[in-house]
């Protein structure tokens, strides 16, 4: 595969991103990555993008590489962007994603803002990878940058074999089960679009799932917030949804929801379905597992449900596949969702996360220490599950950092220090780089 790389970091080949780049390089030979560092070479090519040019006609797909800077993508890359629409550069049909490092604060919106973007310039965009800034110093952090690179090529190869209409669509009891998926809706039976999007969906995907409806199951009302569930998991009312939960859903490996858009949400009974889910508190209790959703409607639309999807899976710390609509041309069909989704299984695809995950997680890493006494059933699995991860326990790092601080404070240190910085910044990712061990 013909890959151009648009480096948006000013630093250039000295950015952290760029490492990443150099790391894919390296573990994936066969394709062919074409670098341009727009970045750091925004002045020359405000008076020549020939060379972009020609690159972008060579590429099969335009890797976005940069630092979020500031709730978006660094000005440098800005301007780049200003110029391949201000002098129409080709990129129609042409595949796009992006790999970002940052803190993970407000990833989200530049991510979108690339993405917006590409679709502007009628290019295919692929869900982009955002790093933390240490993450491929780590062995799981380079397990998940190879991970999403195989996933984008899959995505590529299975599109242009035509994937979809050679699917095998035997019945639901000739299917694969090795894996088991849920399907939660809320259809009604005069909803004949959703009926039928849930169909093609169970059609293509190669393993066994079962639908649980939610029109089916008599709810004796809405999460009340009475905390009565806080210490053991029992739900107050006794109409028996903490079992059902338990029991018909949560045990599978994948959980995929369908429904129609309903007042600019998945609607009043599916909002029900989520509040009652509070019997399991902050409890993530399907962590690890890959999910999708069927969505019937103008969902292109509707910002603020995107969002929420997004944030559901990110927190949830579940693996968003896909997000099949009815829309038409350039939406994802419930054939390449299903495609999608199976893949996630097979190869056990970990949310990559970003600031919808990073901070959620946070915020309830911190309520349910603090609110320990009552929330006793969270405390245990926060604690069993490692995750209260506060910074203050990395004593090490902040002893480190305050030397370093020191050292630049000495006037002699000023400008050495930033050369200094940048190179040892730079050290571990070499080492990482250039070492000859196979994952």
């Amino acid at each position: 595969m013909n890959i151009l790389v648009i480096n948006g970091s000013p630093k250039g080949k000295n950015s952290v991103t760029y490492q990443t780049i150099r790391f894919l390089q390296k573990k994936f030979p066969k394709d062919e990555f074409e670098v341009i560092h727009a970045g750091a070479g925004i002045v020359q090519l405000e008076n020549d993008m020939s060379e972009v040019c020609e690159a972008a006609g060579r590429a099969e797909m335009i890797l976005f590489a940069y630092p979020v800077y500031t709730f978006i993508a660094p000005s440098q890359l800005h301007r780049f962007i200003s110029l391949l629409k201000e002098q129409d550069i080709d990129l129609k049909g042409k595949y796009a994603t992006q790999i970002t490092t940052s803190k993970h604060f407000y990833d989200v919106t530049a991510h979108r803002y690339i993405e917006d973007n590409c679709r502007d310039m009628g290019m295919k965009v692929i869900k982009g990878f955002s790093e933390d800034m240490n993450d491929l110093l780590g062995k799981m952090g380079q397990l998940q940058i190879i991970t999403y690179w195989n996933y984008v090529k899959h995505i590529i190869e299975k599109e242009k074999s035509i994937f979809v209409e050679e699917r095998d669509n035997r019945k639901i009891k000739d299917k694969n089960r090795k894996y088991h998926v849920v399907i939660v809706t809320d259809c009604e039976k005069e909803n004949e679009r959703l009926r039928r999007m849930i169909i093609d969906f169970r059609k293509a995907l190669p393993y066994v799932s079962h639908v649980v409806n939610l029109q089916d199951f008599k709810f004796s009302g809405g999460c009340l917030g009475c905390f009565n569930c806080a210490a053991d998991g029992t739900c107050v009312y006794k109409d028996g949804f903490d079992e059902f939960l338990r029991k018909k859903i949560q045990h599978a490996d994948s959980i995929v929801y369908a429904f129609s858009i309903k007042d600019h949400s998945m609607g009043a009974l599916f909002k029900t379905y989520d509040d009652r889910q509070f019997c399991n508190g902050h409890r993530t209790v399907t962590m690890g597992k890959p999910t999708a959703y069927i969505v019937d409607g103008e969902f292109s639309q509707e910002e603020n449900l995107q969002m929420i999807l997004e944030g559901r899976s990110q927190v949830g710390g579940n693996f968003l596949a896909g997000i099949a609509t009815n829309e038409g041309v350039g939406a994802d069909s419930p054939e390449s969702c299903a495609d999608k989704l199976a893949y996630a299984l097979d190869h056990r695809i970990r949310v990559n996360e970003n600031f919808y995950g990073v901070g959620g997680k946070k915020i309830f890493r911190d309520l349910v220490f603090e609110m320990q006494g009552m929330m006793q059933e969270d405390h245990r699995f926060y604690r069993r599950n490692r995750l209260y991860d506060f910074p203050q326990k990395k004593i090490g790092t902040i002893i480190f950092m305050k030397l370093v601080g020191l050292f630049m404070k000495m006037p002699q240190n000023k400008i050495k220090s930033k050369i200094k910085i940048t190179d040892g910044m730079l050290m571990p990712y070499e080492r990482i780089i250039t070492r000859k061990t196979e994952l």
